[in-house]
């Protein structure tokens, strides 16, 4: 496996391996590597003739600094995670200054207005600090397909908008959630919680699997209390927002309409760790 801890480095290398028909699969992380990140890379091996890896834990899309200070760093432990699964991927592990050339601040984007709904309505500034990262990757290693997890479903729409405004060359393929054996959704801010908390956050997907239930003959405001009652008077989960929401706008919906594609995102803090999950409802 090749590692390199500078673009130009990086980008010499990828000069010598590329030829007009070769393809590059990119799957940008934040370390802390689990199985769906493992997952997002098996299918870039097998769609792609080489296949990059970034990690990166990005300052400019944390709002939180406990957040950013707190979240896992197991670069050691990632590259042997990787070199199991293949040794013919490509590690990209940049410095701060290396991304951002002592100027860590985030550009302003205008993603049409997916950026103000959910995350984006909840940690201002957070998807500046996305588009920044992701554009700036995606000029460095020019991949032909970028894989990202639907977890971050309002991510994945982003960063197609990024791709789609700013002319990027770049296929965005979006991949299913992996999930843990308590159907939690896999994340790297799961290795934060303790056993019991880990286990008890099954309740955010039984929820969610509830409320698609109850979406189906009922209203979406309806749904919406349902979940709300759900976590009223939990003392170890809290609730940030559930929200039902077209897929394509990420608008919040006040009424159905036949043939629209429909999605519920929710966030909950467990204690001082927040987690994300989202299904479709369709």
């Amino acid at each position: 496996m090749h590692i390199f801890y500078g673009k130009a480095a990086l980008k010499g290398y990828l000069k010598t391996i590329k030829t007009a028909n070769s393809t590059i699969g990119f799957v940008p992380t934040m370390g802390a590597l689990h199985q769906g990140h493992l997952a997002l890379m098996q299918r870039s091996l097998k769609e792609n003739d080489d296949t990059v890896v970034s990690i990166f834990v990005n300052p400019t899309q944390f709002n939180n600094p406990e957040d950013l200070e707190k979240y896992p760093r197991t670069l050691e432990e990632d590259v042997r995670k990787m070199r199991g699964l293949s040794d013919k991927m490509i590690l990209y592990a940049p410095s701060v200054d290396d991304i951002y050339e002592g100027n860590t601040i985030s550009g302003s984007f205008d993603f049409d207005g997916l950026e103000n709904q959910m995350e984006g309505k909840f940690r201002p500034g957070h998807f500046n600090g996305v588009g920044t990262i992701v554009k700036r990757l995606f000029e460095i290693v020019e991949p032909t397909n970028a894989y990202f997890g639907e977890k971050d479903f309002q991510q994945l729409q982003i960063v197609k908008k990024l791709a789609e405004k700013y002319d990027l060359p770049v296929n965005v393929v979006g991949c299913p959630i992996f999930r843990e054996e308590n159907q939690l959704a896999m994340s790297s801010r799961n290795e934060r919680l303790t056993v019991e908390e880990r286990k008890e956050a099954a309740i955010i997907y039984k929820t969610l699997t509830e409320a698609k239930e109850v979406f189906q003959t009922k209203s979406p405001q309806e749904t919406v209390e349902f979940v709300e009652n759900s976590f009223r008077g939990n003392e170890r989960f809290d609730l940030e927002y559930f929200v039902i929401a077209d897929e394509s706008t990420l608008l919040p919906i006040e009424n159905k309409i036949i043939d629209k594609k429909y999605r519920a995102f929710i966030a909950v803090f467990v204690n001082s760790i927040r987690l994300i999950d989202t299904i479709s409802l369709n």
